[in-house]
């Protein structure tokens, strides 16, 4: 994608990989517009770099989403880039009952967010001259966590739905790419300092390089492994992969 010149607007902007990609973009002189729930992140956020907007909106609220994509559009007609990347990671236990209200949110919030989202900005994104659509996804999406089961599931849809949603924008102006983060150092799920998890200011360098080509897969070099896993055979590595996660937890 160009890295520069656009309007970008980011979901979930405010912390972690969303909060890390705003200002990536926002150093090269981009305009950046994110969103969130939570009204101090946004604020800390915006202050640290000056030039920023920010709309609280929440992702799992139809209405929600329809009235801020309005008033993006409606304050800032140059916007080209969308990047969908609110999501939440709660633990589950899918070999016994999962918590109906968390299973929900979980859904709502990493699928139907991103679709809604889209759907409600795709025909501005269409009239522009170069307009990119950006899923967050995760490296879940090709080797699940057993333990993220319902969260592994909504980051495969998110990444099936992002290979039809590119073959479907093909002959337009709008490119889809995906992010596929490995386990990252934020809090998502715990900022623990953990040495599995990649520093979030590694994480967003080299996946700025990425952007910067059209590739419509981005995802770090250390997980390539990982990406290549699915095919008949997977379930070997899959297994091997949970298990070593079983003997030494991921810190909640």
């Amino acid at each position: 994608m160009k890295m520069t010149g656009n309007t970008i607007f980011i979901t979930g902007g405010g912390s972690g990989i969303g909060r890390g990609l705003a200002e990536a973009f926002h150093k090269l002189g981009n305009q950046i517009i994110i969103s969130g729930r939570r009204k101090a992140n946004l604020e800390e956020t915006v202050k640290a770099n000056p030039g920023m907007a920010a709309y609280e909106m929440d992702i799992t609220d139809p209405e929600s989403i329809q009235s801020v994509a309005k008033k993006i559009v409606a304050d800032y007609p140059a916007l080209n880039v969308l990047v969908n990347n609110a999501g939440i990671m709660p633990f589950d236990d899918a070999s016994g009952t999962i918590d109906e209200v968390s299973m929900q949110n979980v859904v709502t919030t990493n699928i139907l967010g991103p679709i809604r989202m889209t759907s409600a900005l795709v025909e501005h994104l269409k009239a522009q001259p170069s307009a990119v659509i950006i899923n967050n996804t995760s490296v879940l999406a090709f080797v699940p966590l057993a333990y993220n089961a319902v969260y592994s599931a909504t980051k495969a849809a998110l990444h099936s739905y992002s290979m039809s949603q590119r073959f479907t924008l093909r002959d337009t102006s709008v490119k889809v790419q995906e992010i596929a983060p490995p386990w990252v150092d934020t809090d998502l799920i715990k900022k623990s300092g953990d040495p599995r998890a990649m520093p979030l200011d590694a994480f967003i360098n080299e996946t700025m390089t990425k952007l910067a080509t059209d590739h419509e897969e981005i995802y770090v070099d250390a997980i390539q492994m990982l990406r290549d896993n699915p095919g008949s055979k997977e379930h070997d590595f899959f297994n091997k992969f949970n298990e070593a996660l079983v003997a030494e937890p991921i810190p909640v």
